[in-house]
């Protein structure tokens, strides 16, 4: 497996975290800068483990000293947000539209594409191995109960809906399975059918199920 630097420069700051101790520390910088007193002081730590931690942190470019402009020989510890940013998964690049697809289109990815207009815009669409004659009446009616808008006569087949350039994500797993040829999903999510229980709890719990995913997702989609 080769290793890319960036996910190299990820494990580091990982493992600096991999300290209760030290994650203790970052917590504490959060909202404040603190000199290493401070720090022993607020976590009842000792000054030795106090440094032996800040170097560790300060190695993996978490944190950083700076001298007191009142005391000179006072230093202070300042946390560095844009490293712990850097732990999220990078951005999915080229995502020109977004295309969810389950086996009928009846259902999940109606639901996902609809939470994704919503929370999310820019383009998006959905679409079924094998398209039902409409979408489900649950469907419709957990997605009006949130405020979401679904046609009811608006399925359709993968075939005439992906293209070049699409984000295409499967919501079930027998879509997931079946889509063997070009149009591959780039991601899937093995999100329960609620068709087979259907009842309006099956359908509501779906719809959490995808809400959660989507608004996970959304940062990391980056437009073509």
């Amino acid at each position: 497996m080769k290793i890319e630097p960036s996910l190299q420069a990820r494990a580091r700051v990982h493992a600096a975290l991999g300290d209760p101790a030290r994650l203790a520390i970052v917590d504490a910088l959060t909202l404040g800068d603190a000199s290493p007193g401070e720090i022993g002081h607020d976590l009842g730590m000792p000054t030795n483990l106090v440094a032996h931690h800040v170097n560790a942190l300060q190695e993996a470019g978490l944190i950083v000293r700076t001298r007191s402009e009142g005391d000179r020989r006072r230093t202070y510890l300042r946390l560095q947000p844009d490293v712990l940013a850097s732990l999220t998964p990078p951005a999915l690049e080229g995502a020109e539209r977004v295309v969810f697809v389950c086996t009928h289109n009846s259902a999940r990815s109606q639901l996902a594409a609809a939470l994704w207009r919503d929370r999310v815009g820019g383009p998006v669409a959905s679409a079924g191995t094998k398209p039902a004659p409409r979408v489900h009446p649950r469907a419709v009616k957990v997605a009006h109960r949130h405020g979401l808008r679904l046609d009811a006569t608006g399925t359709t087949h993968v075939a005439d809906v992906v293209h070049d350039g699409d984000l295409v994500i499967t919501v079930c797993d027998n879509a997931h399975e079946d889509m063997t040829g070009p149009a591959r999903p780039r991601l899937h999510w093995s999100v329960p059918d609620p068709v087979r229980v259907d009842t309006d709890e099956a359908f509501e719990a779906a719809y959490t199920d995808l809400a959660g995913r989507i608004d996970r997702i959304a940062p990391a989609v980056s437009p073509h």
